[in-house]
């Protein structure tokens, strides 16, 4: 890490990131390159390696922005007053991962290997803004469904995240997928991300 103060190192990183994130509305994750990056921010491909070791390392660092964008709506969420219905419940959930289109990217495109090429103390970083996900989830809940015991919700919480990981693909198709959908006469019925994680949460709730 090169000299200066933290601000200054968080902001050049943030600079970095914001590029990644630029390129990522258009390239796919295999397209982008740290000299493509480099391209649209002050840096050099070399020095990018002072804040960054690896390309997973800047997109981790993106993820870990997403999941932490999240946990403001859920913790605006959770403060709430009063009670909500399920039927309410679901559809304020639906709305907050409905701002999140690029989380659901993410989570549906190789986190394995985002996680794999990173250092241990960035993924545990990243962990623990995913950490902090898990646990308002559980406490919403807890809180606008007080009849479900600490099993319930955790069935609710260990099922709703991995489901997460499906939203992108299934409700965002490319033209070719279309194309090729209907060419093998597959009947499939496409649903908004507002629909679909309204449904799924309706029904575990």
């Amino acid at each position: 890490m090169p000299r200066g103060s933290a601000a200054l190192t968080a902001a050049r990183q943030t600079e970095i990131i914001n590029a990644c994130e630029q390129l990522y509305q258009t390239k796919s994750f295999k397209e982008i390159t740290l000299k493509e990056i480099s391209t649209v921010t002050s840096f050099t491909r070399t020095s990018i390696y002072n804040y960054f070791q690896t390309k997973e390392e800047i997109f981790l660092a993106m993820f870990k922005r997403e999941y932490d964008r999240w946990n403001l709506d859920l913790t605006t969420l959770l403060n709430e007053n009063g009670s909500l219905t399920k039927a309410q419940l679901a559809t304020k959930l639906s709305d907050s991962l409905v701002k999140r289109l690029q989380l659901l990217k993410l989570l549906a495109m190789n986190n394995f290997d985002m996680e794999e090429n990173s250092r241990p103390e960035n993924l545990a970083k990243f962990k623990a803004s995913y950490g902090d996900s898990l646990r308002l989830m559980g406490e919403i809940v807890t809180k606008f469904c007080p009849e479900k015991t600490l099993v319930e919700v955790q069935q609710f919480v260990y099922t709703f995240f991995p489901f997460m990981f499906g939203i992108y693909p299934y409700t965002t198709v490319t033209e070719k997928q279309r194309t090729a959908m209907e060419a093998a006469q597959v009947q499939y019925v496409y649903q908004s991300v507002a629909e679909l994680v309204e449904t799924v949460c309706l029904k575990l709730l």
